[in-house]
């Protein structure tokens, strides 16, 4: 069991839960993530470690509420548990020091994000992170990467906040002031991360994405996160979750991440139903 010590609302449909494994906190580094369990009948879901602290033994999750389980871990309060926690899973992020490198977040993405830019600049380069939304109230953690950024552009799809455009806008904003980039992180939606790697090819900019396909076991023997990366085979839970984005096929990606959208949506329709007559 996983002691639960911090939740918070971070924006609509969007928290933060910070729980106790001191195992993983102590190994973890940038780029992994763990796989949790709610309880005995709950599914395997993975989420990404946003950041750890080695002191209190604790990994923090950042999560969006798009179906059952996610929705089951917002009613979680701090003094419940999780039942068990696999990690830290997954390739860490290739770390060194490659002079100028750009972090892109978009939506939930800005949780993978972070601890990426935070080990990127803690390395010695020059970091210059974006941060996208849908709008100014879906936005979070801007404080955080502002923090460890040489710099931060902030764009929202209804010009809420920031500037009025997609990432790929900033991105451009970038390379056309004469920013030498010798590394783009990319990590959002499967389309801005796709238009992200269409741009960075054009510019023979060398662009790593974290991918999120559909994923149980994380050991690779289910094959669920296969993906194609240059025509062959991956398993994102042990060759990734970060892949060579002018490698990827993202129309793939696409396909398979859709697979089970309508029973996703059936098991989230009855669980809702099932908290209104549990309250009433």
């Amino acid at each position: 069991m996983h002691k639960i010590v911090r939740t918070d609302t971070l924006a609509p449909s969007m928290f933060l839960m910070e729980v106790e494994a001191p195992k993983i906190a102590e190994k973890r580094k940038a780029g992994q993530f763990i796989i949790l369990r709610i309880d005995e009948k709950g599914e395997r879901v993975p989420f990404t470690v946003a950041d750890s602290d080695t002191k209190r033994g604790t990994i923090t999750l950042i999560y969006q509420v798009v179906g059952k389980t996610t929705a089951q871990m917002s009613s979680l309060r701090a003094g419940d548990s999780l039942l068990d926690i696999c990690g830290p899973l997954g390739q860490p992020t290739h770390i060194e020091k490659f002079g100028t490198v750009c972090c892109i977040g978009g939506g939930t993405g800005i949780a993978i994000a972070y601890p990426i830019a935070k080990s990127l600049g803690q390395a010695g380069n020059k970091v210059l992170s974006i941060l996208g939304a849908r709008t100014k109230e879906l936005l979070f953690y801007e404080n955080e990467v502002r923090a460890i950024s040489n710099e931060l552009l902030i764009c929202t799809d209804d010009g809420s906040y920031g500037q009025k455009g997609l990432v790929t806008d900033m991105l451009k904003q970038l390379i056309d002031r004469g920013e030498q980039l010798k590394l783009v992180v990319a990590i959002g939606p499967v389309p801005m991360m796709k238009f992200v790697a269409r741009m960075t090819k054009e510019y023979n900019i060398h662009t790593i994405v974290s991918l999120n396909p559909i994923m149980i076991d994380g050991s690779g023997m289910c094959g669920c996160c296969r993906v194609s990366v240059g025509g062959a085979t991956k398993f994102v839970c042990v060759d990734g979750p970060e892949f060579d984005a002018h490698q990827v096929d993202f129309e793939l990606l696409t396909k398979r991440l859709a697979s089970y959208r309508e029973k996703e949506a059936q098991a989230y329709d009855m669980y809702k139903h099932a908290c209104k007559i549990g309250r009433g």
